[in-house]
């Protein structure tokens, strides 16, 4: 009898549970995570952008230190280092430097080997957690944890409970340390040309928090919010509005939204301060007015294209980029294909132009005003549409 009761109970749990409600448990429990990690780790604790009231802040260290056991200053520190050192040598977790296939396959372990670097931690790790618990009991015995995490799963689900226990210590090195760090910075689409290969990997930010929307993340660092199209969900940012709703949490920063005022005939300061301010906006506005011009002008363009073997997609990518960004191979092409077209060969160096706006700190608000309305009237009358209806809007910013 008691030999039956012990399998029973190797089979069952406590909770005999059927195989679709453990499903669901497993994915509970790991969204529960992946929450914690956004909202805590993330833009909490690595970039201020809220503040946690000691509930929610307590109950996301109890919770990852069972589900993952990351230590928060470990966690904050690598994080602060990747965003330092973007894409160079030094960055703990680049795809652009280390390769595709090391980042998304050992993501994890570049996390633990960078944990045990004492200069990142002491250069990066400040402001984290540094009371009784975090030294005596997260820190200390991170391994604690995640085996109280495996005891509750077999007590819970039996000898199942070991396969959810697997899936959960499994997902955050699967999708934070392998799909976040490693395709979020080689496919998929930019919102921004920010100053790294930061993409959102998808719209919608559920099943990884929000964390989706890792270009949205990268240009405007220490925002709240990680959507920024209409189209883009971040549930993250559902779940802090909630907990700000409670009284639980204080946003103290999001991603400036752009504000116009279309009866404006000229630029003004105030114009000036709200495009310095909002210049990722701009830039993308712009690249979009490339790309009407480039479908207006590609007809036109087929034989020079054709002749000296340009391909029309290489060519309208290059024209999108931001012309600081083009190495002198690419700038080499695009000069010679840009000798087929004037009207694209003005928009592209305007372009140029239209970046000292923010460049130049050294010119006094005046000067640059001047340069603004300079721009506006030269694009005005440039009888480039395309241009002219974005120097229309560029003047309405307010």
């Amino acid at each position: 009898m008691i030999l039956n009761a012990v399998l029973d109970f190797l089979s069952n749990g406590l909770t005999r549970a059927t195989g679709w409600q453990i499903v669901i448990y497993t994915l509970v429990v790991t969204h529960i995570t992946i929450a914690g990690v956004t909202i805590y780790l993330h833009r909490c604790q690595a970039h201020r952008a809220l503040d946690l009231h000691a509930i929610p802040s307590h109950f996301f260290r109890f919770w990852l230190w069972m589900t993952t056991g990351m230590v928060t200053k470990q966690w904050a520190a690598i994080h602060r280092k990747h965003h330092a050192k973007c894409e160079t040598e030094e960055d703990p977790h680049s795809p652009i430097t280390r390769g595709i296939s090391k980042v998304l396959f050992e993501g994890a372990e570049l996390y633990r080997a960078e944990s045990k670097n004492a200069q990142t931690m002491d250069k990066y790790g400040h402001g984290t957690p540094d009371d009784w618990l975090e030294h005596n009991l997260y820190t200390k015995h991170s391994a604690l944890g995640i085996s109280l995490m495996l005891i509750i799963n077999l007590a819970l689900f039996g000898i199942l409970g070991l396969s959810v226990w697997a899936v959960q210590m499994l997902w955050i090195p699967v999708t934070a340390a392998g799909i976040i760090n490693g395709i979020g910075h080689y496919w998929g689409y930019r919102n921004y040309d920010c100053n790294d290969a930061a993409t959102n990997i998808f719209p919608l930010g559920i099943l990884i928090g929000g964390e989706e929307l890792h270009n949205n993340h990268h240009t405007f660092g220490t925002s709240a919010k990680l959507s920024s199209k209409w189209y883009e969900f971040d549930i993250g940012w559902m779940y802090i509005r909630i907990l700000e709703g409670c009284g639980l949490a204080k946003v103290k920063k999001i991603a400036p939204a752009p504000k116009f005022n279309r009866q404006k005939s000229v630029a003004d300061l105030e114009t000036l301060h709200s495009i310095v301010s909002n210049r990722y906006d701009v830039m993308a506005k712009y690249a979009k007015s490339i790309k009407h011009a480039w479908r207006e002008e590609v007809v036109n363009l087929r034989d020079p294209l054709n002749a000296h073997g340009y391909s029309p997609r290489k060519v309208r990518k290059l024209l999108q980029k931001e012309p600081a960004k083009l190495a002198g191979a690419q700038k080499q092409q695009l000069s010679e294909f840009l000798a087929h077209s004037k009207a694209l060969k003005t928009m592209h160096e305007m372009r140029a132009e239209l970046s000292v706006l923010w460049d130049r700190s050294h010119s006094t608000s005046e000067q640059l005003l001047h340069q603004l309305q300079d721009w506006c009237h030269r694009a005005e009358s440039s009888g480039i549409r395309s241009l002219q209806e974005f120097a229309t809007r560029l003047r309405s910013y307010a």
